[in-house]
């Protein structure tokens, strides 16, 4: 049974930074892309970053220059680091992976941006 296990959320102030963590993809099968969605309160939920297998990035556009995805093999694990928070980031964060015949989701973590 496939689980990604996210970490890293919490409050922090505007022009702050967190780190997410998003582990437990090694048992997936042909993994195409791993990626962070967010979900605002009220919102429906967005794309934030995705990285393919082969290494290539896509950001959205609020969150270019400021967050980076990346990813370790060896640790089965996708982060996303946050840098410069503003308040319209806050959301609950959440990993996804698409393997071969289906996707994945972790259960999120709560990133909450003070002014």
């Amino acid at each position: 049974q496939v689980q990604l296990v996210e970490s890293g959320g919490g409050l922090v102030q505007a022009g702050g930074s967190l780190r997410l963590s998003c582990a437990g993809f090694g048992s997936i099968f042909g993994i195409k892309s791993m990626g962070w969605y967010r979900q605002p309160p009220g919102k429906q939920r967005e794309l934030v970053a995705t990285i393919t297998s082969g290494g290539s990035t896509n950001y959205a556009d609020s969150v270019k220059g400021r967050f980076t995805i990346s990813r370790d093999n060896a640790k089965s694990t996708v982060y996303l680091q946050m840098n410069n928070l503003k308040p319209e980031d806050t959301a609950g964060y959440y990993c996804n992976v698409q393997g071969t015949w289906r996707d994945y989701w972790g259960q999120g973590t709560q990133v909450t941006v003070s002014s």
